[in-house]
């Protein structure tokens, strides 16, 4: 039996869909025509090939997702990490809000913000840019209306221009989207222990 994951962490858990994954054996040309474009063009996870059952929905979110978090320009890796892990954190999506922290530590080389956000959560103590682009992204994922004018204001105090508040928007905003998929299609696991 496997254990589901309930608490916030930089370790990548398995995730385990509940809808069996589409087998590329057994795939259709549409599917596989789909899955040539994987975000972050790594290898073909168990959530998109999950993901594959509806290949017109896939076929515009995987170019959407490396879009958004991925294109030059605009705010910085690191930062569209964080709006996606104040989003995860928000949805309580253990699984992403592990990728988008281990992401952000990697990119950052530092472990600093994601410790200090996964031990003392959204008041954890933040520079004044990480955390107006926390603040932003927690009051968007909770009710899009609470990111307000005190929240731009703090954006642009801290120095972000508009491509990389827009970049902000779209990266907070597709994790919302993202992590509601990955909670009803699966959990965040850790797989049972081998004897041997």
């Amino acid at each position: 039996m496997t254990e589901v994951i309930t608490k916030f962490t930089r370790t990548v858990p398995h995730w385990q869909p509940r809808v069996k994954p589409v087998d590329l054996k057994d795939a259709s040309a549409d599917q596989l025509a789909a899955l040539q474009v994987t975000p972050s063009n790594t290898k073909i996870s168990e959530y998109v090939l999950t993901l594959a059952h509806d290949v017109e929905s896939l076929q515009v979110r995987s170019p959407l997702f490396n879009a958004i978090m991925y294109d030059r320009g605009g705010m910085s890796r690191a930062e569209r990490e964080l709006g996606a892990l104040a989003a995860s954190m928000v949805n309580h999506c253990i699984y992403c809000a592990a990728v988008h922290a281990a992401r952000h530590a990697d990119l950052e080389k530092s472990t600093d913000v994601t410790d200090k956000l996964f031990r003392d959560g959204a008041q954890a103590e933040l520079d004044p840019r990480d955390r107006a682009i926390f603040d932003f992204a927690v009051a968007l994922s909770e009710t899009p209306s609470q990111a307000g004018p005190q929240h731009m204001a703090a954006l642009i105090s801290a120095g972000l221009d508009e491509a990389e508040i827009l970049d902000l928007i779209l990266s907070s905003a597709l994790f919302g989207w993202a992590n509601r998929l990955m909670h009803v299609l699966g959990e965040p696991v850790r797989p049972p222990k081998t004897v041997g």
